[in-house]
């Protein structure tokens, strides 16, 4: 699969890195990179269901493109949202949907979490797909 160039860096970045200890400081460093969604908006429509931490993400597509907000109440999570801002916000809706979850499986990300961190991410990933495509229906 082709990425863009900001996923791809990421990719090249998390790759370089072998000790797991500072993968993870570097997942909480991109929990900087998500675009807030403040708590007040949080509902069950935004909640991502079978993540261990409150986790909420909204999609909107503006221009053809992806608009994700999202927000944790941890800061593991709202880095694992960081990853998947840089990977989908602002691409164009057909490309956002090419997307799996192997770029975090190929980052090394995903065997650096536990079970359920893991699951969670895929859960939220899987979420915002479901979100897109439903709207790409609408």
């Amino acid at each position: 699969m082709t990425y863009s160039s900001e996923l791809s860096e990421l990719i090249e970045e998390f790759k370089e890195i072998d000790d797991k200890m500072e993968r993870l400081e570097m997942v909480f460093d991109l929990a900087d990179e998500v675009n807030l969604l403040p708590p007040q908006e949080w509902s069950e429509a935004t909640r991502v269901v079978g993540c261990q931490s409150e986790a909420h993400v909204r999609v909107e597509v503006i221009n053809a493109c992806v608009n994700l907000e999202s927000g944790a109440d941890s800061k593991l999570v709202q880095g694992l949202m960081g990853i998947l801002t840089l990977a989908i916000h602002g691409t164009e809706v057909a490309e956002a949907l090419k997307l799996t979850p192997d770029f975090a499986t190929e980052m090394g990300v995903l065997n650096t979490l536990s079970p359920s961190r893991s699951n969670g991410f895929r859960n939220m990933f899987d979420k915002v797909m479901r979100q897109i495509e439903q709207i790409q229906g609408d």
